[in-house]
C-alpha cells in the first residue's frame, strides 16, 4: 500500500516545507502550534470563488463561526434551482485549525464540485474536548439544512466533508444522525485522509512514524489534547472505527496514502463501509502524504485526487 519512495513532485514540496526547520507539533505547546499554523497559512486567497460570506449560528456550546463559499456557477443556473453543498470540517486534530486555514481547500472544493461550501470553525481541544466538536459538528449540519433556502442550497443534496481530524467529525455527525434519527441525513460523505483508529502500532504507524508532515507522536499529542480520559477513545463518535456497525451511512469516498500514519485505519474504514453495507469509493495514492490535497497547485497527483473527489460530489449530491 505503499510506493517505494515519495512522488518527487511530493518530496520537492516537502523538502522546501522541511528546509525551513519547523518543529513537529508534538514538540510545542498548543498555543505555540497555533501560533506557527497561523504563519504557515497566510497566503492570498485561491482560487477565486463568486463569494465568501461569513455567519454564525448558535451552537448547543454557543456560537459557531462559519464561513460558505459559493461559486461561480452553483446558484446562477438558468432554471434557479438550489444547488448541492458539503459541510466541511477541517483538520489539525481537534487541537488546531481555522477558518483560514483551511480556505485554500474549501475555495477548491466549491469550484471543482460546483457546490456551495460551509466550512465550520468548531470549538478546539483542549479547552474543548471531546464531545464538544462532535455536537458542533452534528449541530452544523442541522444548521445548514435549516438555512437551506437562505443559503441558496437543496437540502436533500447535502453532504459533509473533511480532512483528518475533520474526516472523523464528519464520520461522527452521519453516525449521530443514523443512531438519533436527527434530521437531516448526509447525502454524502467525503473523507481525505480521516482520522478513525487509535491504534498506534499499525503497519502504517510503523512504517511513518517519523512522517513526513504527519508523525505517530503528533497523533499520540492530539488525542491526549482531545480525549478527556482514555475511556473516550472507546467511543465511535471520537474514534469510528470503534463503532458497532458502520452499515446504513451515506455513500462515502474515502481517501488513504501510502505515506502516511493514517493510512491503514483510513482503508480499514473503508473495507468496514463496504462490508457492513455503506457504499464506498476508497481512493488510495501510494506515493502521497498527509495533506497532499492541499498541495494541489504544486503537485500533479494531488491535483488528479482532489478533482476526482469534487467529481464524486458532483455524482452523489
Amino acid at each position: 500500500m505503499r510506493a517505494d519512495e515519495l512522488d518527487p513532485d511530493l518530496a520537492a514540496a516537502i523538502d522546501e516545507i522541511e528546509s525551513l526547520g519547523l518543529p513537529a507539533w508534538s514538540d510545542l505547546s498548543v498555543a505555540a502550534a497555533r501560533d506557527l499554523e497561523d504563519d504557515l497559512f497566510s497566503g492570498p486567497p485561491e482560487p477565486p470563488v463568486a463569494e465568501v460570506r461569513d455567519l454564525a449560528f448558535d451552537g448547543p456550546h454557543g456560537e459557531v463561526p462559519v464561513r460558505a463559499y459559493r461559486p461561480g456557477t452553483a446558484l446562477d443556473a438558468a432554471d434557479g434551482e438550489p444547488g448541492r453543498t458539503l459541510v466541511h470540517f477541517h483538520g489539525g486534530g481537534w487541537t488546531l485549525g481555522t477558518l483560514d486555514s483551511v480556505d485554500g481547500i474549501c475555495r477548491e472544493l466549491a469550484v471543482r464540485a460546483d457546490a456551495v461550501v460551509v466550512s465550520v470553525d468548531y470549538r478546539l481541544a483542549p479547552e474543548h474536548p471531546f464531545p464538544v466538536a462532535v455536537d458542533e459538528a452534528a449541530a452544523a449540519v442541522g444548521w445548514v439544512a435549516e438555512a437551506a433556502d437562505a443559503l441558496g442550497v437543496d437540502p436533500a443534496r447535502l453532504g459533509v466533508s473533511g480532512t483528518s481530524a475533520g474526516g472523523a467529525l464528519a464520520v461522527a455527525a452521519s453516525l449521530r444522525a443514523r443512531e438519533f434519527d436527527e434530521p437531516p441525513t448526509p447525502t454524502g460523505q467525503f473523507l481525505l485522509y480521516p482520522i478513525a483508529g487509535h491504534d498506534f502500532e499499525t503497519d502504517s504507524y510503523r512504517e511513518n512514524a517519523d512522517g513526513p508532515l504527519l508523525t505517530r507522536a503528533d497523533m499520540r499529542w492530539f488525542y491526549e489534547q482531545y480525549l478527556r480520559s482514555p475511556v473516550d477513545a472507546a467511543n465511535p463518535y471520537a474514534v469510528p472505527l470503534r463503532a458497532a456497525h458502520l452499515g446504513d451511512l451515506p455513500p462515502a469516498t474515502v481517501v488513504t496514502a501510502g505515506f502516511d500514519p493514517l493510512r491503514d485505519d483510513g482503508a480499514a474504514l473503508a473495507e468496514r463501509f463496504g462490508r457492513e453495507g455503506t457504499a464506498v469509493e476508497h481512493r488510495h495514492y501510494p506515493a502521497m502524504a498527509h495533506g497532499f490535497c492541499s498541495l494541489a497547485d504544486r503537485v500533479p497527483t494531488a491535483e488528479a485526487a482532489l478533482s476526482a473527489v469534487a467529481e464524486d460530489v458532483r455524482e452523489r449530491l
